[in-house]
């Protein structure tokens, strides 16, 4: 990576933005110029990088110029007007948002898992990454999948409010410390009280009775699997901690899946650190996977009402893999093999 590139993150002061800033830093991602792009409110706000204090600038359809890579962290209606204009003038661009995802031509990637869709960027100049719950089953299920085929999931998710900004966590900051002092308090971001609660609805309801979020995990688990037909069953709840997503997922495969040949097969799995011995107390917490990039997996046991069952838990910061991090790993591999 001696080559530089001219980088533009938009959506740079939002939670995802700032974790991608960060993560340009830390894993030192051969970015020459950069810069950071937000709507007009943000306009002149500061950010640190690299000893600097950046100025945010107004996105606009004059922004990508000279931009090689453009990082979207600002949520589907930016990315769904902008990408395709940082594409035009010559930018490839990463998008979290779930604008691009089920597109065709467009590749959704997991660098850990389908690296080899992301060639299918020239079709477009755009690469989506997964949902942040998405993230950590694909990483878990895929290397199991290899070796032996995943015939149904069933997948319950107990996510963070992180995953819905930075208001979603002062929200849950803000009733805590209400409820504490006997005070009174209002829901702004969330349809319910968050603190001291847990809400079964993670985005709009659609006409099957499931949310967009639990779908989300069906078509692009689906996707990046190269498994169009897998069943996949989804529950997503809002559950009142700052950081990382959990998931409970249950697994019936088509023959013999042990819980000590899937310890093995995580076990040597890029992005996957499995945490299992229960005996001990240890498995996977929002406190063992805070700040971390990898996929922790744990509780691995049989499940005793199918053949060919598993049970597991798994926890990832969805902030970094479920989101910044799995954006800036897509960004090494098109510079490393494709730019």
């Amino acid at each position: 990576m001696s080559r530089e590139f001219s980088v533009a993150v938009v959506g740079a002061t939002g939670a995802v933005g700032r974790q991608i800033i960060k993560l340009i830093e830390e894993r030192n991602f051969p970015v020459g110029d950069m810069k950071l792009l937000a709507s007009e409110r943000s306009e002149g706000k500061k950010v640190e990088f690299a000893g600097k204090r950046l100025i945010v600038e107004k996105l606009d359809e004059n922004s990508f110029q000279g931009i090689q890579i453009a990082f979207f962290c600002a949520g589907g209606r930016l990315s769904e007007e902008y990408a395709p204009i940082a594409a035009q003038a010559g930018a490839v661009c990463v998008d979290k948002s779930s604008v691009f995802r089920m597109d065709p031509d467009i590749p959704l990637v997991i660098p850990e898992v389908n690296p080899e869709a992301l060639g299918e960027f020239k079709n477009t100049g755009i690469v989506a990454s997964p949902n942040c719950s998405t993230t950590p089953m694909v990483l878990a299920l895929a290397p199991m999948h290899k070796q032996v085929r995943v015939r149904r999931v069933v997948v319950s998710t107990y996510q963070s409010v992180s995953g819905a900004g930075a208001p979603a966590m002062e929200e849950l900051a803000r009733q805590t410390t209400a409820i504490f002092n006997g005070k009174s308090y209002e829901n702004k971001v969330f349809n319910h009280q968050i603190a001291f609660n847990c809400i079964p609805h993670i985005d709009q309801f659609m006409a099957n009775s499931y949310t967009r979020e639990e779908m989300k995990m069906v078509h692009e688990t689906r996707k990046i699997m190269n498994e169009p037909n897998m069943l996949i069953s989804p529950t997503a709840v809002r559950v009142p901690v700052f950081s990382c997503h959990c998931e409970s997922v249950n697994v019936e495969f088509e023959g013999k899946m042990t819980p000590d040949m899937a310890r093995d097969i995580l076990s040597n799995a890029p992005g996957v650190a499995v945490v299992d011995d229960p005996i001990n107390n240890k498995y996977p917490m929002n406190i063992t996977a805070t700040d971390s990039d990898e996929t922790f997996v744990g509780r691995i046991r049989v499940d005793e009402t199918v053949e060919n069952g598993l049970n597991f838990w798994c926890v990832t910061d969805n902030l970094r893999k479920g989101a910044a991090t799995n954006a800036l790993q897509i960004a090494e591999l098109l510079v490393e093999k494709h730019l």
